[in-house]
Formats: structure tokens, C-alpha cells, sequence
């Protein structure tokens, strides 16, 4: 149902030919700042897992209820401090024009694949080890202002900074994130992989097939944005126009020593107006005194 659905938008979107910008050689000139922000789900909530796709009076009731539901303004967990106030969130308002349930497309039922029992027993030391506290290199990745929430590798519409800048020059294409102020290169003329040193957004490499531009990531030194991920990840990235003020974005990822499938996620991001600015992480970054403190005292 989903993929009767969304598979010829998609299939139209990356073989767009029409009045989209191009560079001097004819390429499509994906260059900008893109804006993905949305409040379409991840994964396709359990209480709608027989809808894929909302009609606009469902949409309109969803999009209501999720506001209120988000809305930190709104935060009465006497448990916790809680983090920011509304006033710093800027994760959109609205679902995906198509009215999906999920930004994964594949598998059909719009969830993320169960994990294996190699990575549920890698995600028990992790979190033990993170409680001990012990040093900085146990502490979650985005916690150390190293890989940040949306950025990714893949990127994902996140709570703030749903921004990238995408630049094309001298046969590379700069992936520049907002959030952690996150540079990747991805090399258009390498025909293999880097395998060292690791890093932690991958290393990537880059073609075109037709109008759309395609992206491999791997030799990940650890996870990314996905606090599952592992090493191992192998990432599949898709940029097209789908016309000249919206990008298409779609990504697989195929980890099987994390989750029993690959799978399949895509979303438009829309050109965006204002700037990437700085996001100054190391900077503000006192919470880890206090974290690190806090546990040895």
C-alpha cells in the first residue's frame, strides 16, 4: 500500500528533468541550504499501524494533537528538570504534504527492522558503561558534542537545527549540517573506500546516475546519529531535485550486525531562506563537568 503510494513520486522525483538549476557541466546545482523539519514520525506510530497514509481532515486532527504533545511548555514530569522550554524548538509543525505516517518507506509496515542480539547486548554495556561515568568516552556521542541528534550521518528531522548546506566544487560535494557544525566531504572522483583511518561520519563517496546524485558512506569508527548503529553501517544516500526550491532525500542503511534487514527512509527538504549559523556545542558545553562530576562526587 505504502510503496503503491510513494513509488511513483519517487521514481518522477529523481528522473526530474524539467526547469530545475544546473551547474555549467549540466549537473543539477543542488547548491543551498535545505530545510527538513517536519513532524511526519521516524517510525509509523503503533496506533495508526494499519494507515499508511492520513486523508487531510486525519492529517489536520494528528498534527493538532502532536503540537500539544511536543510542546515543552506543556512539561509536567516532576521526575526530571526536563531541557528547554518550547522557545528553542524548532522541529516544524506540520506532517509531510503526502500525509505518510513515517519517513521509512521500506519495510512497508514503516518500522525500523528489530535488532539483533549481537547489538541488544552491545547497547546493555554501553548504557552500563555510560551510567559508571567513569570518563568522557563512555558519555553518548551527541552528549560530547562530537556527532549531533539530526546530523547523522543519515540525516533525520530532529527537535532543532533541521538545517544543511550543500556545496559543489572541485570534484567534491560538502555535506555541511547545522547541527555540530558538522563538515562531510563526499569525493566524486574516488573509485574506493578509505578504510583508515575511521571516522566518525564515514567516509564517503559519490556518482551521479542521471539527475541524482548518490552518496556511499562507510568505515564508521562508531555509531552516528542512530545510538544503535555500529561500525559496520553501511549507508546509501540520494539527493535529486524535485524542483528548484525542494530536495529529495532518501536513505537505506544496511547494518546486519545491528538490525535483521536493511531499511529505507526518504523525505523532501524544502530551500530554505535564512543561513546556516553556528552551533556553538563545545562552547556551552557544561553539562559534561557537571555530569562527570556529579557521579564521582
Amino acid at each position: 500500500m505504502l510503496a503503491i503510494f510513494f513509488s511513483p513520486f519517487v521514481l518522477q522525483a529523481q528522473s526530474a528533468t524539467g526547469d530545475i538549476p544546473r551547474l555549467p557541466d549540466g549537473r543539477p546545482d543542488l547548491q543551498g541550504t535545505w530545510d527538513f523539519r517536519t513532524i511526519t514520525p521516524m517510525q509509523r506510530p503503533q496506533s495508526l499501524a494499519d494507515v499508511d497514509v492520513l486523508n487531510e481532515t486525519d492529517a489536520a486532527v494528528f498534527e493538532a494533537a502532536e503540537n500539544v504533545r511536543r510542546d515543552r511548555d506543556n512539561f509536567t514530569d516532576t521526575t526530571t528538570t526536563g531541557d528547554y522550554n518550547q522557545f528553542w524548538y524548532d522541529r516544524g509543525t506540520e506532517l509531510l504534504d503526502d500525509g505518510r505516517t513515517s519517513l521509512i518507506t521500506d519495510p512497508p509496515n514503516g518500522r525500523i527492522p528489530a535488532l539483533t542480539d549481537a547489538a541488544q547486548a552491545r547497547n546493555r554495556v554501553r548504557r552500563e558503561q555510560a551510567q559508571l561515568a567513569e570518563g568522557v568516552e563512555v558519555r553518548p556521542l551527541a552528549e560530547r558534542c562530537i556527532m549531533g541528534f539530526n546530523s547523522g550521518p543519515p540525516m533525520i528531522p530532529s527537535g532543532y537545527n533541521n538545517n544543511v548546506q550543500l556545496v559543489q566544487a572541485g570534484g567534491y560535494v560538502l555535506i555541511h549540517n547545522e547541527m555540530v557544525h558538522n563538515v562531510r566531504p563526499v569525493k566524486m572522483n574516488a573509485s574506493a573506500h578509505l578504510e583508515v583511518p575511521r571516522k566518525w561520519e564515514g567516509d564517503s563517496i559519490g556518482h551521479w546516475e542521471g539527475d541524482t546524485l548518490i552518496v556511499e558512506t562507510n568505515n564508521f569508527a562508531r555509531d552516528t546519529a542512530f545510538g544503535n548503529s555500529s561500525a559496520n553501517m553501511h549507508l546509501l544516500e540520494k539527493f535529486w531535485l524535485i524542483d528548484a526550491d525542494t530536495l529529495g532525500y532518501e536513505f537505506t542503511i544496511t547494518d546486519p550486525t545491528t538490525w535483521e534487514a536493511p531499511w529505507t527512509a526518504m523525505f523532501p527538504m524544502q530551500r530554505a531562506e535564512l543561513p546556516i549559523y553556528e552551533y556553538a556545542c563545545h562552547e556551552g558545553n557544561y553539562a559534561m563537568a557537571g555530569i562527570l562530576g556529579g557521579w564521582r562526587r
